[in-house]
């Protein structure tokens, strides 16, 4: 244990002594003073990186090319299959702006089943097919985009709307949850559902604050006010600095949409916020936009859909002919993107597999979302046993993926028509998204553009960087079942794209 240990001391330092040693300057490579990278010494050095004892029973799958020339510059593992984590996002994205194009803008779609005299003598009817940009992230406040629908009935005289606000349709049938997702994390925001109709990524914002002693705390909810209906079995308690804090938890009332309950205990004077998933999404929606409609004076009678039997979906009843009044649009898929890659939104990528299919197969389900992308990448050349597609977002463990697939694909849109628009919504070494914090000070930032990936012990690095002479490469960098510090293994990763960014190619 002592030799080990200290190997693996030993080895960190050397680690961090090699960034350190690649923070070199820009303008000190501008003056041409970056050092050659040859094939050999770039094998040397990451077979050096990742021969560490700590690494021993971990997996590694690394490939680095130089498209420009066909070059295969470093290769391990690249042909064997790994959890990509969030580099799922990369295939999704790919294939999502390929079939629907940059331009792409979701549509929701409103009418009414009765007739429109200053009054709307019926129900408002709301067909959704799955716009994700209503949310605090996209739109700055999740219910202001609800004001282009306010407007609208406005502009039409509905001061009033008799019947109810009804979904309609049914763009995403069967389950609104990924492929073998994990049941004790779905009502934590990054493991919401989806549905054609969503709001807030899915996720409410529940806000406790610590009254009198002995009595129950205020709560209050976000973004969507009086629902769901809140059973408060929290109570207030005296500050004890000797012990941990007090928590708050927020949990569903087991296949009840309309409530939730607050347990636990906080301090007097304290306040936590704590983010619980909508059970249903088509509900979360028509609430919010009742409560925009209500807050300017338009009278609605309520709100009225099927139910939902835990996370399964009924059927959706026959619906009577309709008359169409007006439709809202989301940004277009261009910006969506960015939503999506750079804080590695899940939810999007699950609204865009179903979108893939529905657009493709004429089903908006994940199985047919997936079908479209893998008869996509067998197109771009990854070979059918090199990956398999469980959901659009990475969170399901079922799926796996080789680094020559996710190479492939980043090849096949570098060369793609729109490459700009799948560059920009990556994230930025130092800059932004979930590489915000890592290769700050090192030729990297500001250069590199990549999708990360994370799940336990599994971390992902995939996209472009750029050599000091301009050279534009490729990379993947998939880590499996490791039981060292994750700080080692992205420093790693980190340091191999520091030195590709500080090195000139041989000519």
């Amino acid at each position: 244990m002592i030799v080990i240990g200290s190997a693996r001391r030993v080895a960190h330092a050397a680690l961090l002594a090699f960034l350190i040693s690649c923070r070199t300057a820009p303008e000190m490579r501008a003056a041409g003073t970056a050092k050659t990278l040859t094939r050999e010494k770039l094998q040397q050095m990451v077979d050096s990186l990742i021969a560490q004892p700590s690494f021993r029973t971990m997996q590694w799958g690394i490939l680095i090319v130089d498209p420009a020339k066909g070059d295969t510059l470093y290769s391990h593992n690249a042909g064997k299959l790994f959890v990509p984590a969030s580099n799922q996002k990369l295939l999704t994205g790919a294939v999502a702006l390929t079939t629907l194009g940059p331009d792409f803008r979701f549509s929701t779609m409103f009418s009414t089943n009765g007739s429109v005299d200053g009054a709307l003598q019926g129900d408002l009817l709301v067909r959704g097919f799955g716009d994700p940009s209503l949310s605090d992230h996209m739109a700055g406040g999740a219910l202001l985009p609800f004001n282009t629908v306010r407007d609208s009935l406005v502009a039409r005289g509905i001061t009033r709307i008799a019947g109810n606000l009804r979904p309609l349709g049914d763009a995403f049938p069967g389950d609104t949850l990924g492929y073998g997702w994990a049941w004790d994390d779905m009502e934590f925001p990054y493991s919401a559902g989806v549905d054609e109709l969503y709001l807030n990524e899915g996720f409410m914002n529940i806000t406790v604050r610590g009254t009198a002693v002995g009595s129950a705390p205020s709560v209050s909810l976000a973004p969507i006010k009086q629902w769901p209906v809140v059973r408060n079995q929290a109570t207030t308690v005296v500050r004890d600095t000797t012990v941990e804090r007090p928590r708050i938890r927020a949990s569903h009332v087991a296949g009840n949409a309309d409530a939730i309950v607050i347990s636990g205990t906080i301090a007097a004077g304290d306040s936590a916020t704590v983010q619980l998933t909508y059970l249903d999404h088509r509900l979360a929606y028509l609430h919010g936009l009742r409560q925009v409609l209500q807050a300017s004076s338009i009278a609605v009678g309520g709100v009225s859909l099927g139910t939902t039997q835990g996370q399964q979906r009924t059927p959706r009843a026959f619906e009577p002919p309709d008359t169409p009044l007006f439709s809202t649009v989301s940004p277009p898929l261009s910006e969506i993107l960015k939503a999506f890659e750079k804080p590695s939104q899940n939810q999007i990528g699950e609204i865009l597999l179903r979108s893939i299919g529905r657009s493709r197969a004429g089903v908006g389900r994940p199985d047919s979302g997936a079908r479209v992308i893998r008869e996509q990448l067998i197109a771009w050349g990854a070979r059918p046993d090199g990956f398999r597609i469980r959901d659009g977002s990475g969170l399901s463990r079922h799926n796996v993926v080789t680094p020559e697939t996710l190479v492939r694909v980043l090849e096949a849109m570098r060369t793609h028509q729109h490459f700009r628009v799948f560059y920009d919504a990556l994230p930025v070494g130092g800059v932004d998204g979930t590489l915000r914090n890592r290769m700050r000070g090192t030729p990297a930032e500001r250069n590199v553009h990549a999708k990360t990936g994370t799940l336990d012990m599994v971390r992902s690095l995939s996209g472009y960087v750029t050599t000091a002479d301009g050279q534009m490469l490729l990379f993947s960098m998939l880590a499996n079942n490791w039981l060292t510090p994750v700080r080692d293994i992205e420093a790693v990763q980190d340091a191999i794209i520091t030195r590709l960014a500080a090195s000139s190619l041989p000519r």
